[in-house]
């Protein structure tokens, strides 16, 4: 396996590995998780609407086919978690700065993803 396939695998799996392990809380409505969408006005709608496209997202970049299409919509959830730490949440929230650095790491992640699949969204091709 080239190093280039291997480096693409692990942003796929650290990306979806954290889209993937906040729906426990999203979907079981954990305190701190109904907090947070409380806070924005959000909840629940804002909740189970964030956690169900964050599944479609994970499912879409470990598929290699739709990689592009998935890193294309985590880039923009996370776009909108970023945002709304850095105005309306705090980066420290509840007393823990983890959700904001995982959003900035999944953010990462599915940027670079976007880039080098960027052939797989027609909107993209250059």
């Amino acid at each position: 396996m080239k190093s280039n396939t291997i480096f693409m695998w692990i942003l796929r799996l650290l990306a979806a590995v954290i889209m993937l392990q906040t729906l426990y809380f999203k979907f079981t409505a954990h305190e701190q998780s109904v907090a947070l969408f409380t806070q924005l006005g959000m909840e629940p709608w804002g909740r189970i609407g964030t956690g169900v496209l964050e599944l479609i997202a994970s499912i879409l970049i470990l598929n290699p086919r739709t990689t592009g299409w998935g890193a294309g919509l985590g880039l923009g959830l996370m776009s909108g978690a970023i945002f709304f730490h850095l105005t309306k949440l705090g980066i420290v929230f509840a007393g823990d700065a983890v959700l904001f650095i995982y959003a900035v790491i999944t953010f990462v992640c599915c940027l670079i993803l976007l880039i080098k699949y960027r052939t797989q969204l027609p909107v993209l091709r250059f």
